[in-house]
């Protein structure tokens, strides 16, 4: 198995979705964003509206529409703190 990124993506009320992806590609105030596994450490403002989406195995892609908040990656994972995330229509490509 290649390597793995920890993933949590919480929102106000809820810990939304949490387990191991290949990847996570965000929409910051910065730009768009892609973390891998062993990605330097960095704190940045989501975009709003923004989506957050999850490649996980197996080729499949989690989306989910998030409003405000911040990502935080750090050498354990990446967390996504969210004001709200639901599911997105187009969640597998």
């Amino acid at each position: 198995m290649a390597n793995q990124l920890h993933v949590e993506l919480v929102s106000v009320e809820e810990k939304v979705w949490t387990g191991e992806a290949e990847m996570l590609v965000a929409r910051t105030t910065e730009g768009e964003l892609g973390v891998l596994p062993g990605h330097a450490p960095l704190l940045g403002q989501l975009a709003e509206p923004s989506q957050i989406r999850i490649k996980i195995d197996g080729g499949q892609t989690l989306a989910y529409d998030v409003a405000g908040g911040f990502l935080s990656v750090t050498e354990t994972g990446v967390t996504v703190l969210a004001e709200s995330a639901t599911p997105a229509e187009s969640a597998t490509r």
